[in-house]
């Protein structure tokens, strides 16, 4: 077994316009100062990491490790979930999902595609020259609207639209294959990827391709009330990442799972900062530890309560607090009677 690593915390959520987020430096004494190891660091603002000269520079992603660790911390993983969301979309999102395009991409989808399987390409890459070995994204989605079957869905929908995400793919797993790298799906509502069904459907597409690995976030669990303790169980040889992240479900008499279009703070399941929910936080590291999980505890806050700054500080400590250093022993070994091939026998009466 593995002690796991932490804590560390994705900071998509705190990056900002005002110090001390604007910048590398400071978000990284701000994270340093509440007591993470690491961060995972989302792509897409150049004043954190230019994604394309991580790619092509080993100079730069040296410097930018440098940097990072002078501060204490190292980065846990990048992050494309913007950039693979694009890799497949619905014609019925695409003004809203061209929000996270590049300009120059913008209301043109086939270039958008493109672009967006390139920027997996350049993180696939790029982390190998940071020394990485696993890498979070999200799948895109070409069937979510469709989740439930009304109207009936049309024979061979499901089929055909696995084969065309794997089609899509499938180039990107090989080039993180190339790099010896991980994908790490967050499996999370408004993706295909969005269940231990819908994942094994997309992986039998892709072969069982090796690199075809999970992102485990049990807050997306609980909003659909999926067994995500029995998930570990099923899937703990692929998950390669771990966010940290709480949520509880509340059902009334007017809303269950699907949250009557209301807000995030009036939904039956909302998201909550860690130790405010309802996920068994003891059991999951306890299920990651048995299993050997080797990879970081980030936090991802997502809380529609609570403040950020509160919720990064009380983070940090509640991670450190339910990391298991795990024994190099057994505990009975005091009582050990020792033994070998023949004494077993003579136990056995053989």
């Amino acid at each position: 077994m593995t002690t796991i690593q932490g804590p560390a915390v994705f900071l998509a959520q705190f990056i900002g316009d005002e110090a001390p987020f604007n910048s590398l430096d400071g978000i990284c004494k701000w994270t340093a100062n509440l007591g993470f190891k690491g961060i995972q660091m989302p792509t897409l603002d150049k004043r954190f990491i230019d994604l394309k000269l991580a790619a092509e520079s080993k100079t730069y992603a040296d410097e930018l490790t440098a940097k990072v660790a002078s501060y204490g911390l190292v980065i846990t993983e990048l992050s494309t979930h913007l950039q693979g969301q694009l890799v497949a979309v619905n014609p019925a999102y695409d003004q809203l999902f061209d929000a996270f395009a590049a300009d120059e991409v913008k209301n043109n989808p086939k270039a958008r595609t493109e672009w967006a399987v390139q920027q997996l390409k350049y993180a696939a890459k790029a982390s190998q020259n940071l020394g990485l070995n696993a890498h979070a994204t999200f799948s895109g989605s070409l069937l979510w609207h469709t989740f439930h079957p009304w109207p009936q869905r049309p024979e061979g929908l499901v089929d055909d639209g696995f084969t065309e995400l794997a089609k899509r793919w499938t180039p990107i797993l090989n080039e993180f294959d190339n790099c010896g790298v991980d994908v790490c799906y967050e499996i999370h509502p408004g993706e295909d990827l969005f269940d231990g069904e819908t994942y094994e459907m997309f992986l039998a597409k892709v072969n069982n391709h090796p690199r075809a690995c999970l992102l485990y976030d049990p807050s997306h669990f609980v909003l659909q009330q999926l067994d995500y303790i029995q998930y570990i169980d099923f899937y703990h040889e692929r998950i390669k990442a771990f966010h940290v992240k709480d949520a509880e479900f509340n059902p009334t008499g007017k809303q269950g799972t699907f949250g009557g279009y209301q807000s995030w703070a009036n939904r039956a399941g909302r998201y909550r900062s860690p130790g405010d929910g309802q996920v068994d936080f003891k059991r999951i590291f306890s299920k990651l530890a048995q299993y050997d999980y080797k990879g970081w505890a980030v936090m991802e806050w997502e809380c529609c309560i609570k403040d950020s700054e509160t919720g990064a500080r009380e983070g940090a400590e509640f991670i450190k607090n339910h990391i298991i250093p795990v024994t190099t022993k057994a505990f009975d070994d005091f009582a050990s009677a020792g033994g070998d091939a023949n004494f077993n026998k003579k136990i056995l009466g053989i």
